[in-house]
């Protein structure tokens, strides 16, 4: 009986220089994805994303629109009950919420005017905001002041 036997030194290198060459191939792949020179599929597809900064200031049509909102909230507000539970109001179309906190009606001045504060939570912040609507000849309330405090 003839017995054949593999030296430990031999094979054993091998293995491990098997398994660093492996890791160092994974290695490479995984990283193929990070960097925009190694197209290795010969893909023509290219993610073009633009970037832009936020405006300081609201654009002009999200603005009108969060007024219009708070202009509804508050002439729609039962006056009795604003001083024991705020106003919410919520914009959709800007994201744009807040709460009316108080709102105080007047007639004095020949027309019935609802003066008002609110806050406006959007991506810009939050702010406070003071405010007057005045129900015209027609019927419909005007918003007459809108100011950021």
């Amino acid at each position: 009986m003839v017995l054949v036997t593999k030296s430990q030194r031999r094979t054993k290198p091998s293995s491990i220089r098997s398994l660093a060459l492996a890791a160092v191939a994974m290695s490479a792949f995984s990283m193929t994805g990070c960097t925009s020179s190694m197209d290795l599929f010969g893909s023509d597809k290219v993610d073009r994303i633009s970037t832009g900064a936020v405006p300081g200031k609201t654009n002009s049509a999200g603005a009108v629109s969060d007024e219009a909102t708070v202009r509804n909230a508050v002439t729609s507000a039962d006056l009795s009950k604003v001083a024991t539970a705020p106003v919410p109001w919520a914009n959709t179309a800007t994201g744009s919420a807040g709460v009316v906190s108080s709102i105080r009606e007047d007639k004095g001045q020949g027309h019935v005017c609802r003066a008002f504060t609110t806050t406006r939570h959007s991506y810009e912040g939050i702010a406070m905001f003071s405010g007057q609507a005045c129900l015209t000849d027609s019927g419909e309330w005007l918003l007459t002041a809108f100011d950021r405090q």
